[in-house]
């Protein structure tokens, strides 16, 4: 048995990995994935980690990384949400609700309505959560307005658990990136992850957006 030893940003992990994970133990048995949850990059040496999936901007040293996708965000929110008396027909619209936001990237929002044409000023009402994670949880609890990862949130729009609004992306600037460390030769278990989780994700980007 292969051992693969992961550290994978959590809403990567719950919201992506863990639901194709099935698919990856039934073509490949012969691996065994050894998964641990982390927001920080950690020290693949110190740790005794053989890969990681980071978010960021792929600025990391001394790590070889290869770019799985950019994280462009949308506004979403359920259809029981719009059942209120004041319908989203411009973006000028999400004054009436709350914006839920991710409490360390507060400038997300901003730069949404900013793209959007829309003045910041009036917006000030809204949620804070620790996480993005958190925040498309608490958009499927009608609690407001959240802006997502389009490609992460694309199971819940396409089911229609929740809505987009308006189709207008924000490029966050950042990415998810599976790194591994320079100096150490990939094992078998490590080249069939790596090959496996690109061709998922290559595979849910080439789908057509709802």
């Amino acid at each position: 048995m292969d051992i693969v030893r992961i550290s994978v940003a959590p809403n990567f992990l719950i919201r992506w990995l863990i639901p194709r994970l099935n698919r990856f133990q039934s073509k490949y048995p012969d691996v065994e994935l050894q998964i641990n949850s982390s927001n920080q990059p950690v020290d693949l040496n110190a740790f005794n980690t053989d890969m990681a999936v980071y978010f960021g901007h792929g600025d990391w040293h001394d790590i070889d990384v290869e770019l799985l996708y950019k994280v462009s965000l949308v506004p979403v929110c359920t259809r029981a949400l719009l059942k209120d008396k004041h319908p989203l027909k411009s973006p000028q619209d999400l004054q009436h609700y709350p914006l839920i936001h991710v409490s360390k990237r507060l400038y997300e929002w901003p730069e949404w309505l900013d793209i959007s044409n829309i003045e910041y000023s009036g917006f000030s009402r809204g949620l804070q959560l620790s996480s993005s994670q958190l925040a498309t949880t608490a958009a499927r609890e009608n609690l407001g307005v959240a802006l997502a990862d389009r490609t992460m949130s694309s199971p819940e729009i396409e089911s229609g658990e929740l809505i987009m609004p308006f189709d207008i992306l924000l490029d966050s600037q950042r990415g998810f990136y599976l790194a591994h460390n320079k100096n150490s030769m990939m094992t078998y278990g490590m080249r069939v992850f790596k090959e496996w989780v690109i061709y998922e994700v290559q595979n849910d980007i080439s789908k057509p957006k709802i």
